[in-house]
């Protein structure tokens, strides 16, 4: 009911010009002709404790991250797997911790607990339910940029979708179902997986811009 009516009055507010305009969904050839972009800042490969306790030390500094996670994609009914990296982006950098050399998910619950660090990101409630099935801890301001883009009308709310309808930009989705399991990545894949969180962090800012 309150998604409806702050629906109600976002689509009022664009109609007498307060809050700006922009299309509801996009179509595949208007999305495949927009310029491609992908993360070219810097990315840290947490791979040990000792590590991951120092990029959080950093990371708690901040206000408002991008997450993300990758798993090993699954090919058969009942296979399943649970998250091998965690993708997280401050203002200036990426963080990709790979779980399989951490001890579980000690040293970034001060991240997903802290309730002064907004965490955005598309479907991330199925990250965080996945993470939990690895560490159980008490999920804080995780917020979900494909609900909020949902209160203001728009009908499509993957990434892909959601960064060509704000930031008029291409992401790759080709690295998506490469095995994330594997001890060592390829290039490719440490910038698909940065660029994810990137995106996410910047589509969270601008969504919001458009929220009265």
């Amino acid at each position: 009911m309150e998604k409806r009516i702050f629906s109600f009055w976002a689509n009022i507010l664009r109609t007498l010009k307060i809050l700006p305009t922009y299309p509801s969904k996009i179509s595949k050839e208007t999305l495949q002709s927009l310029p491609l972009r992908t993360y070219d800042g810097p990315i840290h490969f947490i791979d040990n404790e000792g590590n991951a306790q120092k990029a959080v030390r950093r990371i708690m500094g901040e206000s408002i991250l991008g997450f993300d996670t990758e798993s090993k994609p699954a090919f058969l009914r009942g296979e399943k797997y649970l998250p091998s990296i965690v993708q997280i982006a401050t203002a200036n950098e990426v963080y990709l911790f790979q779980l399989a050399k951490l001890k579980k998910l000690h040293a970034l619950k001060p991240i997903f607990e802290s309730q002064n660090l907004i965490k955005a990101g598309i479907a991330i409630r199925d990250d965080v339910l996945k993470l939990q099935e690895i560490e159980n801890f008490n999920a804080a301001k995780f917020q979900d940029i494909g609900t909020l883009a949902q209160s203001l009308g728009i009908e499509q709310t993957g990434m892909r979708n959601l960064a060509g309808i704000f930031l008029k930009c291409r992401i790759s989705k080709a690295s998506q179902v490469t095995d994330w399991s594997q001890e060592n990545l390829s290039a490719k894949q440490l910038t698909y997986a940065a660029t994810d969180a990137w995106i996410s962090r910047i589509l969270y800012l601008e969504v919001k811009k458009h929220i009265p």
